[in-house]
């Protein structure tokens, strides 16, 4: 017993009245393993109450679990600071001007945690919902407290600040009605048939697989532009992450159509006027 006691009290390290022993290593490594096993009791408990009763959803359960560990970490460290003899009264005194210096300086970090807060907890988007924003649309594969991780239609991985999500002009085509209406503009030149037009687009949206028929397809007859009579037609689908593609099999019917009918799509033309001098 009296061995055992020596190897614990064995000092490590020693400056002035600090010392570092054997016993204040060991508390150490134990608080932080009895932290780690405490977070994986809790997922454990956490995910087995989900799995019997739908009370929570996945997003929130993540903010939970986060917010645990967070927690559950910072007090394992502050534990460790107290048991190897370091005052946190004093080094938090210490700190205090240099952490307003930081906090400074880090105004668009804790902006950015607050959002992911409120995406966490019952926000606007969650895992898994697609989403638009800055002309990008990609579906949410994580969100973290800073930042969330977004999956473009390309196969690429973002990252975009939490705060982006929040305070920009964010569509969650998730959360929206089942059918969407989209449309494609489409000018043809000058001279041609508007009512011929006005028929080929409406059957060729009507005949997609993709688009609803239990509501009108609509074109309109938008502008006379510099080169061409302006039209759009409107129509709505389900598919929304693949109606790019959707779009692009209309268009070659389109084109397929207005060639048959001898419907020309114009390109950009100028006059130019010569003069002779006298």
């Amino acid at each position: 017993m009296e061995e055992l006691t020596a190897v614990l009290e064995f000092e490590i390290f020693s400056y002035k009245d600090f010392s570092l022993t054997v016993f204040n290593i060991g508390v150490v490594v134990a608080t932080y393993v009895f932290t780690w096993l405490f977070l994986k009791l809790f997922h454990l408990f956490i995910n087995r109450s989900i799995k019997r009763r739908d009370w929570m959803e996945r997003s929130t359960l993540y903010a939970l679990e986060k917010l645990a560990a967070y927690f559950a970490y910072t007090l394992a460290t502050a534990i460790a600071l107290e048991t190897i003899g370091i005052d946190l009264t004093i080094v938090l005194a210490g700190s205090a001007a240099l952490l307003v210096g930081v906090g400074l300086g880090i105004q668009q970090i804790f902006n950015d945690f607050t959002s992911g807060l409120i995406l966490l907890f019952g926000g606007t988007v969650k895992v898994n919902d697609i989403v638009e924003f800055n002309n990008t649309v990609g579906r949410i594969i994580e969100i973290d407290f800073r930042t969330s991780k977004i999956k473009t239609r390309d196969g690429i991985t973002i990252i975009v600040p939490n705060s982006k999500l929040v305070s920009d002009n964010v569509i969650n085509w998730t959360t929206m009605d089942d059918l969407t209406r989209f449309h494609i503009k489409v000018g043809v030149a000058y001279g041609s048939d508007t009512a011929l037009v006005r028929s080929i687009l409406t059957e060729v949206s009507k005949k997609h697989p993709a688009v609803d028929r239990t509501l009108p397809v609509k074109v309109q007859f938008k502008n006379f532009g510099d080169s061409s009579l302006d039209f759009e037609v409107y129509f709505w689908a389900r598919n929304s992450w693949e109606i790019e593609f959707v779009k692009s099999e209309m268009r070659f019917e389109i084109d397929e159509e207005f060639r048959k009918n001898n419907v020309r799509i114009p390109f950009p033309q100028r006059d130019v006027h010569l003069f002779n001098k006298p």
